[in-house]
């Protein structure tokens, strides 16, 4: 039998046993194994899959993960994401639309801590839905801001989801982070100006809350500075070339014990559950990386990933077309499923069609992120719509649809512009 129809077998069966609910990283174990022991025989399969599997999980920079993991967890439990939301609305509550555009902030400052689009919309919309609920915010622009505030989880540094691309691409992790800077501010910027046009066509959708003073604006800042600072820290620090990414991560824990234990919210219970969380998502993100080890060893076997770049590179039509329809497809994978599984599975494929074509691997990075963000968005299906829904079923599912709608335009301009002008990354 031809490799490329074997590789044909393994990708249509890989996605037959996600349909199944197998876990993704477990689907591409199976399905990789399965296919090198077909082509190479047992014994050359099971030396090549434990060489390859010890090599990359023995890494040094996957040390990076549990830490900026521990991180955020521990930031989360203090309260973080309350916090951000109580500040962002003091300085800005004055203003139509302000409680959305709020959100959009808070989304992007837990996402930078996060890493997945999911978890950011299911913590920030726990809080959000019911604030805005409060001061009579339209259920449309509720549940629209909502899920695209979770979308940032996998752009805003230190992103997680931005560190699984990097180890894939063979990336510096700070090259790809400090890449992910100023796409980050323009998507948040398109998203602000969507919530602000939406509310000057149609006032009663976000209406203006009270001034705040200025004492209780600085007050409410308390919390959320000793934060930033840290950020600014760890990545002023990564970027200036002061820590390498896993120094930056381990001075990102110590700080975040620090600045939780001198404001008093680190319980043990909270720190218990810290380190079980990091320990149940670490273990989960290695898994995916085993995975995709084992499913990437196969289609190199079958050579599928170079044959597609020889037969895009032939196609008698402009690469940028042959981008567009990649990123499309990037796209519609993160309408079914979370953003970092579905990275996971189509980078092996892709990134050599993009090389082949003449696109950086840094810019590749940052543009499948943002795709695959856009689909969490993107009707019919549309994870972030089902968080949204789960969390305040009140607003009906036709409600949300049309509300992630609204902000579907401005990822769009994000990623038109980018590819227009790739310098900016």
């Amino acid at each position: 039998m031809d490799y490329y129809i074997i590789s044909l077998i393994g990708v249509v069966s890989l996605f037959l046993l996600i349909a199944m609910s197998v876990p993704v990283s477990f689907a591409m174990l199976i399905v990789g194994f399965s296919g090198i022991y077909y082509i190479i025989g047992p014994m050359a399969a099971f030396n090549l899959i434990s060489a390859g599997i010890w090599e990359q999980v023995s890494s040094y920079p996957l040390s990076v993960i549990p830490l900026f993991i521990l991180m955020g967890e521990i930031l989360s439990r203090s309260g973080i994401t309350k916090q951000l939301m109580n500040a962002a609305y003091a300085w800005v509550g004055h203003m139509k639309g302000s409680m959305a555009s709020t959100t959009v902030l808070t989304g992007a400052g837990f996402g930078a801590v996060c890493g997945s689009n999911s978890a950011t919309t299911a913590a920030v919309g726990s809080i959000a839905l019911p604030e805005m609920k409060k001061y009579e915010y339209d259920p449309t622009l509720r549940a629209g801001v909502v899920a695209a505030a979770g979308t940032l989880g996998t752009i805003v540094p230190p992103s997680s989801v931005l560190i699984i691309v990097a180890l894939q691409a063979e990336l510096a992790i700070r090259d790809l982070f400090l890449a992910s800077i100023i796409p980050a501010f323009i998507l948040v910027s398109f998203f602000m100006l969507t919530i602000a046009l939406i509310c000057y066509r149609y006032p009663l959708m976000g209406p203006a809350g009270k001034k705040t003073p200025l004492v209780q604006k600085i007050k409410k800042m308390s919390g959320v500075i000793e934060s930033f600072l840290l950020f600014a820290i760890v990545l002023g620090g990564l970027f200036a070339g002061w820590f390498t990414s896993t120094e930056a991560a381990a001075v990102g824990c110590l700080g975040a014990l620090v600045v939780c234990t001198i404001q008093g919210k680190l319980k043990w219970e909270s720190f218990q559950s810290s380190m079980k969380n990091t320990l149940i998502y670490s273990s989960m993100i290695l898994m995916l990386i085993i995975g995709a080890v084992v499913f990437g060893r196969f289609l190199a076997i079958t050579r599928i990933p170079f044959i597609i770049a020889d037969w895009a590179t032939q196609l008698p039509i402009s690469a940028l077309f042959i981008m567009a329809t990649i990123l499309l497809i990037f796209l519609l994978g993160g309408a079914i499923m979370d953003a970092m599984g579905f990275l996971v599975i189509a980078m092996p494929i892709f990134l050599p069609v993009a090389l082949s074509l003449g696109y950086e691997p840094l810019w590749f990075g940052i543009m499948v992120c943002l795709a695959t963000g856009m689909g969490a968005i993107t009707p019919p299906i549309a994870v972030n719509a089902f968080i949204v829904n789960a969390l305040d079923p009140s607003i009906g599912f036709k409600n949300i649809m049309r509300g992630i709608s609204l902000f579907l335009p401005a990822f769009l301009l994000t990623l038109i512009i980018l590819l227009i002008f790739p310098q900016l990354i």
